[in-house]
């Protein structure tokens, strides 16, 4: 009986695969032509591995993810639910913004009461935030040129009220309303005092640090710039 024509056709298939493989792999390796078909495809599939295996493994760019503005839906009613719970801040001061010092300017002026300075103004700054000195009120018991203090009172044209003990540079403002102690006064109580500025007063504290402070007041003779004058105008104003 004659061979089916697909047996035919394979038949014929393998025949030309065995008649173009080189004579040494027939002979060498005695492998038929399905089992070289065989490896062949395998070595393909293996190649086809190795190809995209190198394909997927090789380096990318990756881009790196915006940082978030706000916080998540989730953190932001727990950072509200803190800041309620740690109460209202106190506002932080301005950069750059200067102390104020506020006092209290009475007496025979335009516009007495309380008047608020930058720090380094002195006792003439306040007198005129005041409107200045009324016609024919005495300023002369006042130290214009003196540094101001928070808190203190001036008072023009007229004695000033007893010191009040606690605030600084109160007592002396506009004439001495009791002695002045050369061993413990401040270098604005003495610069209060008639006839000592600034530069004397600090003549006067330099002078108590190199002795010890004063144990009379002749000894206000022996300080730099004091001359006999100076001292009898101070002698009833001072204590040792």
């Amino acid at each position: 009986m004659p061979d089916p024509p697909g047996r035919r056709v394979g038949g014929a298939w393998r025949l030309a695969l065995t008649e173009r493989l080189p004579t040494w792999f027939s002979v060498r390796c005695g492998i038929e032509a399905r089992t070289a078909a065989a490896l062949a495809v395998v070595l393909l599939v293996a190649l086809a591995f190795a190809v995209h295996h190198f394909w997927t493994g090789r380096p990318r760019t990756v881009a790196v993810p915006p940082v978030a503005a706000a916080l998540p839906a989730a953190e932001a009613p727990a950072a509200a639910r803190t800041s309620a719970a740690a109460g209202p801040r106190a506002p932080s001061p301005a950069p750059g913004a200067k102390p104020v010092l506020v006092v209290d300017v009475a007496g025979k002026v335009k516009a007495p009461g309380l008047r608020r300075l930058p720090a380094g103004s002195r006792v003439a700054d306040a007198v005129a935030a005041a409107g200045g000195a009324l016609p024919g009120a005495d300023t002369s018991a006042l130290n214009l040129a003196r540094p101001l203090a928070d808190g203190e009172q001036i008072v023009v044209g007229r004695p000033a009220p007893p010191p009040v003990a606690g605030v600084p540079g109160v007592a002396g403002v506009a004439g001495a309303s009791g002695p002045v102690s050369l061993s413990t006064a401040t270098a604005e109580q003495l610069d209060a005092l008639p006839g000592v500025g600034p530069v004397l007063a600090r003549h006067i504290i330099d002078y108590r640090g190199r002795h010890g402070g004063f144990t009379s007041v002749e000894q206000l003779r022996d300080v730099n710039g004091i001359g006999d004058r100076r001292f009898s105008d101070l002698k009833p104003l001072v204590t040792p």
